[in-house]
């Protein structure tokens, strides 16, 4: 099978091929840190650690790299609002961000580098645009001169022209054409800086990407990603700045996901249904929120609201009940068959069908749609008496391989024996009351758990497995 990927650049599928072969490498645009990551960021860090695991499980060494910007606008602001210096706002709201997306099961980045960190690089990289008359410098800032680079508009399919409409010159800049954008501002007094060859200032929001792509991946890369939002400016300005110093492609591969909405409204401070995954996550499984964001393909708009969320939970917990029921199956080893005449064509098919989704632009929906195929297999073998310990194992595997593709855990969360009890005595209160779905509820969730239940004549008695 082929890995095929939707270009933003061609606007089409094209085939996946690595400029080395096994190794890939990827810059993700990460967040400003002056808050709590909301799950308009949780989007892209889910989506394209599922790229990057499934680049992985394909067999590729992927070099994934993903920044912070922790000097911008909006940390200045917040720094005077709080009293706090940028850098201390900055490294909370960083620990906050690894402590949030460790929960989604995001793998750790090869890199994370900072824009306060990789200072000499932007102002080497600015330095080196000016000499080749691509950027010039106007009152203490340094602008990018759009009409030098000739395919400036080409990631977002927008000609100049198209582009100089509503283009303007605020009130401070000194652009000699309204589409230039600032590489280096001037600082303004008590706001953060550095020096510079064009005195004391910050870096704007676009080079910081550029120079680091070139410090830590080179001049061309295989794949460069972010949120749909970023293609124009941000990263149509990432590829003239490079593209115009190196000569070179600089990404090979612009993928982008899709909007989301709360309640089929866009996310909005002044609407104030911004939602944080600091606060979701401690209502729900961080694992039911990862699955809630594949069960759209990622370059689709999603909508968000708390009965789709608990929908995808109880979507989950069905994946999860299936495979607890295969692993205590599994644990009931004295009665299974240690070799039967079973069709293993089946797990195949179902793994080759996983496959093929995610060789179509990472089609998490339909390789879900997949495992649910297989689950509702699984189910069916399971209510036959005997089955095989190879077949179970089989099963397991391919649970478990789906999961780490999807970076979702199936496994039970640790119960402790005080909650136990009190789920036994709850359930006991149901049976009492006839009210038997509640109880039937209460011994499957304890199933989930790894907790199977016995009603004996002495009682009710419980073991782990």
């Amino acid at each position: 099978m082929t890995l095929k990927v939707f270009n933003t650049l061609t606007r089409k599928k094209e085939t996946f091929v690595p400029i080395e072969p096994g190794k890939v490498k990827m810059y993700v645009c990460g967040p400003t840190v002056y808050n709590y990551i909301h799950i308009g960021n949780a989007r892209p860090a889910i989506v394209f650690d599922t790229v990057r695991r499934y680049l992985q499980f394909l067999g590729f060494d992927v070099e994934f790299v993903s920044n912070f910007t922790d000097v911008d606008d909006k940390l200045i602001k917040a720094s005077m609002e709080r009293g706090e210096s940028v850098l201390d706002i900055a490294d909370r709201f960083i620990n906050a961000y690894k402590e949030d997306v460790r929960a989604l099961n995001v793998q750790e980045a090869t890199a994370n580098p900072r824009a306060t960190e990789t200072m000499p690089e932007i102002i080497e990289f600015i330095s080196k645009l000016v000499e080749k008359g691509y950027a010039y410098e106007s009152g203490g800032d340094v602008y990018f001169r759009t009409k030098t680079f000739k395919n400036y508009g080409k990631l977002s399919h927008q000609s100049i022209d198209e582009l100089k409409v509503g283009a303007r010159i605020d009130i401070g800049e000194n652009k000699e054409d309204p589409l230039d954008f600032t590489l280096w501002k001037a600082a303004k007094p008590g706001e953060i800086n550095w020096e510079s060859p064009w005195g004391i200032g910050r870096p704007g929001w676009h080079i910081e990407c550029s120079a680091m792509v070139e410090k830590f991946l080179g001049d061309t890369i295989d794949i460069h990603a972010g949120g749909q939002d970023l293609t124009f400016p941000h990263h149509e300005n990432e590829i003239a700045q490079s593209e115009a110093l190196h000569d070179e492609t600089m990404a090979n591969y612009w993928i982008h996901n899709g909007y989301i909405k709360i309640n089929n409204e866009k996310m909005s401070k002044s609407i104030g249904n911004v939602v944080l995954v600091h606060d979701l996550i401690k209502a729900f499984d961080p694992n039911v929120l990862r699955f809630f964001m594949l069960t759209v393909h990622y370059r689709n708009p999603i909508n968000f609201s708390e009965d789709l969320l608990k929908s995808a939970e109880q979507s989950f917990d069905r994946l999860k009940t299936t495979y607890g029921n295969l692993k205590h199956r599994l644990s009931l080893s004295a009665s299974l068959l240690e070799t039967k005449d079973e069709d293993f064509d089946r797990i195949d098919s179902f793994r080759s069908a996983f496959l093929e989704a995610m060789n179509d632009d990472f089609n998490t929906a339909n390789a879900i749609t997949v495992m649910f195929d297989a689950a509702k297999e699984a189910n069916i073998m399971l209510q036959k008496e005997n089955s095989s310990k190879a077949l179970l194992e089989s099963y397991i595997k391919l649970f478990e391989s789906f999961g780490e593709v999807l970076g979702l855990s199936f496994k039970a969360e640790d119960i402790v024996d005080e909650d136990i009890e009190a789920l036994i005595n709850k359930r006991q209160e149901a049976r009492k009351n006839r009210d038997f779905a509640l109880a039937d509820e209460i011994r499957d969730e304890l199933k989930n758990k790894g907790i199977i239940l016995e009603d004996t004549p002495q009682g009710v008695r419980w073991k782990r497995v």
